[in-house]
């Protein structure tokens, strides 16, 4: 029931007016309801059962208001309720239906921004493919768990409407029936509890399977050249028989309860009608009209229970979102700074000291950076080269020292104007399974095809891009396999360049191309550098040779080194 009240609590407007239409809807049919005794009294010629009880009531609060209490006008009663009740349950349940996308809407929306306003280093230990699973399948379940939810509430309104009628009868049979209907759901409680658990481990398991199933997906180039997919495959197939056992779990507990049920309510309904027939004695319209209501009753009761089970199935899809939007949030980046940053002398690097846990990184880490000028980073594997340019992106920030934008603290400053400021070309050149242009503006809506135009031949691009089949409306395949390296590695360019940024970061930006197109990019980057400030961490003696200074990383500092060193 946490979920439930959850839900409400999360949603209280949407929750709110699903309830009051609900309410108003079991009203209605508890006022149509009431006019079924002396519709059934008339029916069998018993006029003597209106002379007390619910009939007698209904009889007089009819004549009360000018209604004479005919065969014709219960029907039109009776009728016009239950159309009256039809109507509003649309309302309420149209409003479900919003109600449900909203849901799945608001909390994959909600996990999207505390992930993107996470740290760079949280965000590294999230494995893609879960992420992914909460987004589309967990936000899903949760939303479905919405659902379930308000039919619980609705159901348990019914109860409580045929509840109300019925006591008016016979409060003795009516309780009797209650304390029956809670016993039954008590009893077969159990297999709701072993739904819950059947679902938590779906959730569980669908993570795991996705997490790794994108990982393959990402390698499967490798893997099937080595004749090693085989392996995956193994993998795979185990995790999936192991989400396939719960779903099986969670099937046969939802199917024993709907078997059980239902012979049980037989049995309560006999009993029913023979306490009532026997011990209580009612008359006959009476008995009719209570056999109704307790079948109904105990069978909305059931209906209660299997909503309730369907909910304990998908709530934990609920949990984990939060959890995961939580944890995001928690790892928030800072947003101390509010200084709006410049560019007219250059970056520097202070006396930086950095840690990854106990892994000393930097030391005592000085490197200068003037504006319009190519510096190029070199050092061996594990010496920080990565880790300096999330420095200088404000992805991550030193335990001491300071990075400083024309001499101010990058800490005072706006870090989201600051990076606005820069072109990031990354190591691994992942391109979008689209068109160049979009590859290019990525959804940005400030810029145009005259910018991604720009951009392309900034970066040297634009003969090849020009004599493609569409021009820059080709389509360049998953992660940019119909381009060469080269190729992929000046639309990457071009995509930094596209929002003119001051500031150029380049990791490793020709350690998987040719001597051919690593010459193109180094003469590119020469000539952004008369109007750009760069810097390129690289191991390869090309970028080298063409940056202007250059400074190796080892032991936790950098040196400069002279053009007679380079060498």
């Amino acid at each position: 029931m946490r979920t439930l009240f959850t839900y409400i609590m999360v949603f209280p407007q949407r929750s709110a007016f699903v309830l009051v239409a609900l309410l108003v809807a079991g009203i209605a049919e508890g006022l149509s309801l009431t006019a079924l005794l002396p519709l059934i009294s008339i029916a069998v010629g018993d006029a003597g059962s209106n002379d007390s009880g619910i009939g007698k009531f209904m009889e007089k609060a009819l004549q009360d208001i000018g209604i004479d209490p005919t065969l014709d006008t219960i029907l039109i009663i009776i009728v016009g309720g239950m159309f009256f009740k039809g109507f509003v349950l649309l309302l309420a349940n149209r409003q479900v239906g919003y109600t449900v996308a909203h849901v799945a809407t608001a909390l994959r929306l909600d996990l999207i921004e505390a992930l993107l306003a996470s740290r760079w280093q949280y965000y590294l230990r999230q494995p893609v493919g879960s992420l992914a699973n909460s987004i589309a399948s967990e936000a899903y379940r949760a939303a479905n768990g919405f659902e379930h939810s308000v039919n619980v509430l609705s159901l348990m309104v019914q109860v409580l409407v045929y509840a109300i009628v019925a006591l008016f009868i016979s409060w003795e049979a009516t309780l009797a029936s209650l304390i029956i209907g809670s016993f039954l759901l008590f009893v077969l409680n159990s297999l709701v509890s072993a739904t819950r658990r059947a679902g938590t481990k779906q959730t569980h398991l669908l993570r795991d399977l996705l997490a790794y199933l994108s990982d393959v997906l990402s390698s499967v180039k490798s893997l099937k050249a080595m004749a090693r997919d085989n392996v995956a495959d193994a993998i795979l197939r185990e995790q999936t028989q192991q989400l396939e056992k719960a779903t099986r779990r969670e099937v046969m507990n939802r199917e024993a309860l709907n078997s059980l049920q239902e012979p049980i309510l037989a049995a309560l309904t006999a009993s029913g009608l023979y306490l009532a027939l026997v011990v209580w004695q009612l008359s006959l319209p009476e008995v009719m009209l209570m056999v109704f209501l307790l079948t109904r009753i105990l069978g909305l009761l059931n209906k209660t229970q299997r909503r309730h089970q369907q909910l304990a199935a998908q709530e934990s899809a609920y949990w984990a979102l939060r959890k995961a939007a939580e944890g995001a949030r928690a790892a928030a980046e800072r947003a101390t700074g509010t200084l709006q940053p410049t560019l007219q002398k250059g970056v520097t690097l202070h006396h930086v000291r950095f840690n990854y846990e106990r892994k000393v990184i930097f030391r005592d880490l000085n490197i200068e950076i003037p504006v319009n000028t190519f510096t190029a980073v070199m050092g061996p594997s594990g010496t920080g080269k990565s880790t300096l340019l999330d420095l200088l992106c404000g992805l991550t920030e030193p335990q001491s020292g300071e990075v400083r934008i024309d001499g101010v603290s990058l800490h005072d400053i706006n870090l989201r104007e600051w990076r606005h400021m820069i072109g990031y070309v990354s190591q691994d050149t992942i391109l979008l399974h689209d068109t160049v242009l979009n590859n290019i503006l990525v959804g940005e809506p400030s810029l145009t095809a005259n910018d991604a135009e720009r951009a392309l031949r900034q970066a040297g691009a634009w003969d090849f891009v020009n004599a493609l089949p569409d021009g820059m409306l080709t389509v360049v395949g998953e992660r940019g396999g119909l381009l060469s390296g080269g190729q992929r590695q000046r639309i990457a360019i071009a995509r930094a360049l596209a929002h003119s940024p001051s500031f150029l970061i380049l990791d490793e930006p020709t350690s998987a191309l040719d001597p051919e197109s690593e010459r193109t990019i180094c003469e590119t980057l020469q000539n952004l550098a008369k109007n750009l400030t760069i810097i390129a961490v690289s191991h390869q003696p090309a970028v080298i040779n063409a940056a202007d200074r250059v400074f190796m990383l080892s032991n936790g500092e950098a040196e400069a080194l002279s053009q007679q060193a380079r060498g």
